[in-house]
């Protein structure tokens, strides 16, 4: 079953990724700028809802460090991230906001991201909102090997 895509409509609105020079989800985190906060155990990663929601009870979850990307996470804050991202989802479904879920992470400019503290999107998704990635043209075999091996010959060691 093929649904429309989940699009940022003209209303959506470019926010600042700062406010008064300081990172927008730090100022969350310190509670010098208003949200709507999932969860805060005073310690570990906060999740409060999207002032710009692609759909309802759509969440960001942040470390409460500043940390502009993914590479910059230590494993445990990482997991820690998407674990909450998972309870958030389970929350989602059992408040009856969600079927499905998605979890999105966008790290770096290419990839959209647009608040440099890296932050995981939880979706709640329904019957009749899909998010599609669409693809420019379906990948050569080769190509993709060839790209994978790059990769693992980039890829840095485990952190312990």
């Amino acid at each position: 079953m093929r649904l429309p895509p989940i699009r940022r409509t003209p209303k959506r609105q470019i926010l600042p990724a700062e406010v008064g020079g300081e990172c927008v989800f730090c100022a969350i985190l310190a509670g010098r700028a208003e949200s709507s906060t999932v969860h805060d155990d005073g310690s570990g990663p906060v999740a409060f809802l999207d002032l710009q929601p692609a759909v309802p009870g759509h969440t960001l979850v942040v470390p409460r460090r500043h940390v502009v990307d993914l590479a910059g996470l230590t494993p445990e804050e990482g997991a820690a991230m998407w674990e909450l991202g998972r309870r958030v989802a389970a929350a989602a479904r059992t408040a009856g906001l969600a079927d499905g879920v998605n979890l999105f992470l966008a790290d770096g400019v290419t990839a959209g991201q647009e608040i440099w503290h890296v932050h995981l999107h939880v979706l709640p998704r329904v019957a009749g909102s899909v998010l599609r990635l669409d693809a420019a043209r379906p990948a050569d075999r080769a190509e993709l090997d060839a790209t994978a091996a790059r990769l693992r010959d980039a890829l840095p060691p485990a952190r312990s």
